[in-house]
């Protein structure tokens, strides 16, 4: 069995549901629930969407830590049933919903990342049971809508064997919110996530994706691969999605949508819910980002990763001294030259050693420079402007090539 060593030394809790897994049994929707109002019309827009040709599970994992107040504990438990009564009601043959109940989470352990590890080792058991690491586990929120075509065009494309995860196209229900400033600070969050993943293509960083925990899908057999998912508090999409690009590109599903809630929530301290909290609260300026310089300083780096191939420590020098100051600052904080040397003896080939390349200089390596190169450097940018400088650079460089 494909995932019997991943069963018995990474889940951490006992199998939730005892039902016969379908023999049809090719996708599982996965959906974290924590005092959350909206997961019935959550269920409505997945039950809305046009059928897929296998059997697809929905699996909801109500859950709550341990120290949770008491009246989130009796919200969940009134929502647990709320499920079970809706199954009941609504349950298709190829679309089944699993409601599961994971309160008591050690406070230790419990948030974002440890809520949806326990829904998604489920799936994996699911999966386990038939014998099939291809089957395809989709990563979504209890207070998010999909678009008709999500389920179908999930199915669709991972009948390619080639796909082993793919990120979803997303668009916040601005249209939903009444407040202007709430709905300002949503359309700039959603355009600085739009920004951040362009401007990294333009840099030519090989791997830049979405990291939305609501609008990712993954093959069970990689899920399992790359050590399934992490118990971080917060950001654990981030990380989960950036190990999954050592496997190779995520594939980018354009054609369906996930509509997350565009709502105020402190439950994690960063992320757009956090973001939207220090937005209202004056705490935060969604109008300012990341510099467009920094990012062209990364281009340059990049751009010199194939020639960094088969270099001895003298011509890595040379390279680096040739680089912005941003760029070689950071990388002498890396120990860049040691670790480019480690690359080169273990690279048999120019593109073995671009992997290796990449999987060292990651999404998370990136975030750390940008922090660094704003605090030392360069200003943050108007958003606006930011945007302007990446657009007409992307036009020049189209017009060059």
């Amino acid at each position: 069995m494909f995932a019997d060593r991943y069963i018995q030394n990474n889940i951490v809790y006992p199998e939730f549901i005892k039902s016969e897994v379908p023999a049809s049994l090719e996708m599982i929707v996965i959906i974290p629930c924590l005092n959350e109002p909206e997961i019935i019309r959550t269920l409505e827009s997945l039950w809305s969407c046009d059928p897929v040709s296998s059997c697809c599970e929905v699996v909801v994992a109500v859950n709550n830590s341990a120290d949770s107040s008491q009246e989130i504990k009796d919200f969940n438990l009134k929502t647990f049933q709320e499920l079970l009564n809706w199954k009941g009601e609504n349950d298709r043959p190829n679309l089944i919903l699993q409601p599961i109940c994971a309160v008591e989470v050690s406070a230790k352990h419990a948030g974002a990342g440890m809520a949806r590890k326990i829904v998604m080792d489920e799936a994996i058991r699911r999966f386990a049971a038939l014998n099939r690491p291809n089957g395809i586990i989709v990563s979504l929120d209890a207070d998010c809508l999909v678009s008709a075509n999500y389920l179908t065009e999930i199915e669709r494309v991972f009948k390619d064997k080639s796909c082993f995860a793919a990120t979803i196209n997303f668009r916040h229900r601005f249209e939903e919110i009444e407040d202007i400033k709430q709905q300002k600070g949503i359309r700039l969050y959603e355009d600085y996530l739009r920004y951040y993943k362009e401007a990294l293509d333009y840099a030519g960083f090989p791997n830049s994706i979405y990291t939305i925990g609501s609008a990712f899908a993954v093959r069970a057999d990689a899920y399992v691969k790359q050590g399934g998912m992490n118990r971080r508090h917060a950001g654990e999409d981030f990380y989960f999605l950036h190990k999954l690009t050592q496997l190779g590109r995520l594939t980018e599903i354009q054609d369906a949508f996930v509509f997350p809630s565009a709502r105020v929530s402190d439950r994690v301290p960063f992320g757009t819910g956090a973001a939207m909290t220090k937005w209202m609260d004056d705490a935060g300026d969604l109008t300012l980002t990341y510099n467009f310089a920094a990012f062209a300083d990364l281009k340059q780096l990049f751009g010199r990763v194939d020639s960094l191939c088969n270099s001895n420590p003298e011509e890595i020098d040379v390279s680096v001294s040739c680089l912005p100051t941003s760029i070689q600052e950071y990388l002498s904080g890396i120990f860049f030259k040691k670790k480019l040397i480690e690359i080169n003896r273990n690279s048999s080939t120019p593109d073995a050693f671009r992997k290796r390349f990449f999987q060292f200089f990651d999404g998370l390596m990136i975030l750390r420079f940008l922090n660094q190169v704003h605090e030392n450097i360069y200003p943050f940018q108007k958003l606006t402007e930011a945007i302007a400088q990446l657009e007409a650079a992307g036009k020049n460089q189209d017009f060059q090539e």
